[in-house]
């Protein structure tokens, strides 16, 4: 089975024993058209997704680690304290799809509480990472189908054929990832995850929430330089999978709060006049120009309510952090 893009094809699973090896042709392919066209741009770019390869899907890991960064605990937290009153919308005999599952350590929270789960299907970018996730999970929840599907969630994408006999299917999209999107490109994909749904099918979504600047900034400017070196690893993977000649150290990590657009901004900024080659291309930065690799959108609840309605949600469930610093949202089909 495939997945597909115009043109291109991947396998569903990688394969076995191949954790380390280099990415194939059809992510590379990828990766090179998108790397071309954001450094073409007047305000250069290149989409987050590329952060995560093995080595920055270990440093997201960190950050999350790391006492500045407040989104992972405040939405374990929620999880822990709600698991059994979403596992009781979610219903028995129900497959739950996570987009973006990274280590899955946050679906343990809802496994452990569904009465009967047919089967886990996560969803994630990075293929040798995700083969360990879901290795480990299958020895911690031997009687459950763990199957797990390397791809972009943003795109379409097949269910293995066992994930679809379930009574239900419930997609789980915890992280606030959906704030790395544009508020028009959010309401697109959320738009793509209710056609996904059946009536009265269920989507459990993580979304940070507004709040102080200086607790926004902090959050994604770690002491430790975790962040940092999240953010330059794009640089890495740049020069060492596609042959970019590029000094990951001639740029510098900068992470603000854009308050006019009510969003963390991302970049790495050129510490001096440089040219970089990629894919027989030349690229110029001028001291101080900015690459920018993530936006992540804060929405207050009521906001974050209203762009799932216009995308056909009911915004049935709403569960905050004690402190509000973090809301999880059950979306009704």
């Amino acid at each position: 089975m495939t997945v597909s893009a115009p043109g291109l094809t991947r396998p569903l699973f990688p394969r076995l024993g191949d954790v380390d090896a280099p990415r194939d042709a059809w992510d590379r392919a990828l990766f090179r058209a998108d790397v071309v066209a954001g450094l073409s741009q007047p305000q250069k770019r290149v989409p987050p997704k590329y952060f995560y390869d093995a080595t920055g899907a270990a440093l997201f890991d960190r950050i999350c680690e790391q006492p500045e960064y407040y989104p992972t605990r405040s939405e374990i937290s929620i999880l822990r304290r709600e698991a059994g009153a979403i596992a009781g919308l979610l219903g028995p005999d129900v497959t739950l799809v996570e987009l973006g599952s990274g280590n899955s350590t946050k679906t343990r929270l809802l496994l452990d509480r569904l009465s009967e789960p047919r089967a886990y299907v996560p969803v994630d970018i990075c293929a040798g990472y995700l083969e360990g996730a879901a290795a480990r999970l299958h020895r911690h929840y031997p009687g459950l189908q763990v199957l797990p599907v390397c791809a972009d969630f943003t795109h379409s994408f097949v269910l293995p054929p066992a994930a679809t006999r379930a009574r239900r299917t419930a997609l789980f999209f915890p992280g606030s990832t959906i704030g790395n999107l544009e508020p028009h490109e959010a309401r697109l994909l959320l738009r793509k995850l209710h056609r996904r749904l059946l009536p009265g099918g269920w989507l459990v979504i993580g979304v940070d929430t507004r709040k102080n600047v200086e607790t926004l900034e902090r959050a994604y400017n770690d002491a430790a330089g975790v962040t940092a070196a999240f953010n330059a690893n794009l640089l890495v993977r740049i020069r060492d999978e596609l042959g970019g000649e590029v000094d990951p150290a001639a740029f510098e990590h900068l992470a603000w709060y854009n308050v006019a657009c009510g969003r963390i901004e991302m970049h790495l900024r050129s510490t001096h006049s440089q040219v970089i080659h990629v894919d027989g291309r030349t690229f110029r930065f001028r001291p101080g120009e900015t690459l920018h690799t993530e936006n992540s959108y804060k929405y207050a609840p009521e906001e974050f309510a209203e762009l799932a309605q216009d995308a056909g949600f009911k915004a049935s469930k709403l569960w905050l952090a004690d402190d509000g610093a973090f809301s999880v949202h059950g979306l009704e089909a």
